[in-house]
């Protein structure tokens, strides 16, 4: 750990491997309950867990049977959201990249949210508009991602400078991976969250892969949290596959931020189990060994065997979780793909308050080409 970032490593089952922090012992025979965790409490993140595997479940048969087009899926990464979500208020604000979806479900979002996001229906709250996995949702104050890699932390660092300014008690939680720190916006974003003591945590999503280019090859650094130190920012590594580790590496930063001591770098060390997309096939760049290594830490299979350590695991626990679950999931996507998808004329929607002239013509000349030539059963018309 740098630069003063004190988790307490003589609680509980914390210990230190190589500079990662890691809680979750796979070879111990028993384990303790984490200072400031319930039972509740892992249970609940836990089933956070199951709830983003079994969407990523879903929305690939859903892309596979032609029934949604793309899709970007999380398998693999689950403890890197429930545990940096779980650590949060509810007036904190996220800046996510596309794999953080799991937030969502976790900090309240309906899982209609979700659904509706992934046909781009008539109800999706970005109206369509946005490629799928760019949710928001302004309930939990989660800001949609964009495409460009890098552009977000800078709009983090500048709601975490507000709220500095305007008093408020909040936080600014945002996440890279392990390629966007090579942009220019992560060092833009640091180097003034440095200096301002800015109340914001980076989170890099290490998962080894910028879509297929491994990590050693973009970056020349032995591990990606040693950059907090040219900003003067505390960093700390943490096993992203061990969900109380990262809950604990969290707490202690956004506590820290609270305090007014500025942000922190984590780095989670984790693993894309799955491919960068629905349009990706990382079996071209990487070997089934090296996949059957990671899968071996599974973070969902980690917590289990933990929780079955704490005596509050049972086969039967398991199965109606994941019944139950998997129930909502076809319920919640069946009732998005029956809702129409938006017209085409919306497109003219929010651009201005008032619609000027010339794109006031071009929708009206869209409209009357609908009515002329009427959409197939596909939803398409021609133009």
């Amino acid at each position: 750990m740098d630069r003063g970032l004190t988790l307490d490593k003589h609680k509980g089952n914390t210990s230190m491997s190589d500079n990662l922090l890691q809680v979750i012992q796979d070879n111990a025979k028993t384990a303790k309950l984490p200072p400031g965790l319930s039972e509740a409490d892992i249970k609940r993140m836990y089933e956070g867990m199951v709830m983003v595997r079994a969407y990523d479940e879903r929305q690939k048969k859903l892309q596979r049977s032609g029934r949604i087009g793309f899709c970007v899926t999380s398998t693999g990464e689950e403890a890197v959201q429930i545990g940096t979500a779980a650590a949060l208020e509810p007036a904190d604000w996220i800046y996510p990249y596309y794999r953080q979806y799991g937030m969502l479900m976790y900090r309240g979002a309906s899982l209609d949210v979700l659904a509706n996001h992934l046909f781009g229906n008539t109800t999706d709250l970005a109206k369509g508009r946005q490629m799928p996995a760019h949710y928001t949702h302004k309930e939990t104050n989660f800001v949609s991602f964009s495409s460009v890699i890098g552009t977000h932390l800078t709009h983090a660092v500048g709601t975490a400078m507000a709220a500095q300014y305007k008093g408020d008690d909040v936080v600014v939680a945002t996440y890279i991976g392990d390629g966007g720190t090579s942009s220019n916006d992560f060092h833009a974003a640091l180097t003034f969250a440095g200096v301002r003591k800015a109340p914001v945590v980076f989170f890099i999503v290490n998962n080894q892969y910028a879509i297929s280019l491994p990590v050693e090859k973009q970056c020349a650094a032995e591990s990606l949290h040693t950059k907090g130190a040219g900003y003067g920012i505390p960093a700390i590594r943490v096993d992203g596959n061990d969900i109380i580790a990262v809950y604990q590496a969290a707490q202690e930063a956004y506590a820290r931020a609270r305090r007014g001591e500025g942000p922190t770098l984590v780095e989670l060390l984790t693993y894309r189990a799955g491919p960068h997309s629905s349009s990706d096939d990382p079996s071209r760049y990487r070997s089934q060994e090296e996949m059957d290594e990671w899968n071996a830490k599974d973070p969902l299979e980690r917590c289990k065997r933990f929780m079955q350590q704490l005596g509050i695991w049972t086969e039967a626990y398991e199965t109606q979780l994941w019944e139950s679950i998997r129930e909502k999931m076809v319920e919640f996507t069946n009732a998005a793909e029956k809702i129409d998808e938006p017209s085409w004329e919306t497109m003219f929607d929010d651009v201005y308050a008032e619609l000027p002239d010339a794109l006031r013509r071009q929708r009206d000349e869209l409209i009357a080409t609908e009515s002329e030539f009427p959409r197939d059963n596909e939803g398409e018309f021609p133009l």
